[in-house]
């Protein structure tokens, strides 16, 4: 009985035919596998996900900076004390600013507020008084007081000599421009008494309408 005919390219060498390969499996079945996971960017060596409640801090201690409390914490509620110390207490913080001393503060306030009682005492003429005896006693060793001193004399020089004129005038008018001097009177008054408040403050007031006649 004679063997049918092959198929073209069939040997002879006897090896059995190919078997057929299976069908792939849909992924995410069991026998398909898991795919690999690709470490996140900073995660430990070994690869997967951040464990729960994140990575821990820095090594340090400290807290990476922007939004952070800086190194040491925030300060106390009123600021840091002022070096050296702390604060004064019992509300002792001495003169006002602009004086080294107490003493520099009563010379200065002698200068105002003496040459406001000079004009009352003497009729407008001896308002000088006062702060020339401030800048005799105290102003040469104290360039503060001297600046209290000369501000209130050259201001207190100035309408002493207009309170001069007004009684001059007065005279001369039979009495008829009386008041002359009394408004005259007041304006050292007034402006000298202002002067004083400001020196207690520690600040140097500027005289308006004064002559400097020393410096």
């Amino acid at each position: 009985m004679t063997e049918p005919p092959r198929p073209p390219g069939a040997g002879d060498s006897g090896a059995p035919p190919p078997e057929p390969t299976p069908p792939s499996a849909p992924y995410g079945s069991p026998s398909a596998g898991e795919p690999p996971t690709a470490p996140l960017s900073g995660a430990p060596a070994g690869g997967g996900y951040p464990p729960p409640g994140g990575y821990p801090p820095p090594p340090g201690g400290q807290p990476p900076s922007g939004g952070y409390p800086p190194p040491g914490g925030y300060p106390p509620p009123g600021g840091y004390p002022p070096p050296g110390g702390g604060y004064p207490g019992g509300g002792a913080y001495g003169p006002p600013t602009g004086y080294a001393n107490n003493d520099e503060k009563t010379w200065a306030l002698v200068a105002h507020f003496g040459g406001a009682l000079g004009v009352i005492v003497g009729g407008g003429l001896l308002g000088w008084v006062a702060p020339l005896i401030s800048l005799m006693t105290r102003g040469q060793q104290s360039p503060t007081v001297r600046a209290h001193a000369v501000a209130a004399l050259n201001f207190q020089i100035t309408w002493a000599i207009a309170g001069l004129l007004g009684w001059v005038l007065t005279l001369v008018t039979c009495g008829i421009l009386f008041f002359v001097p009394m408004l005259v009177w007041l304006v050292p008054l007034i402006f000298g008494i202002i002067g004083g408040v400001k020196a207690n403050d520690g600040m140097l007031y500027r005289y308006p309408m004064s002559y400097s006649f020393t410096k």
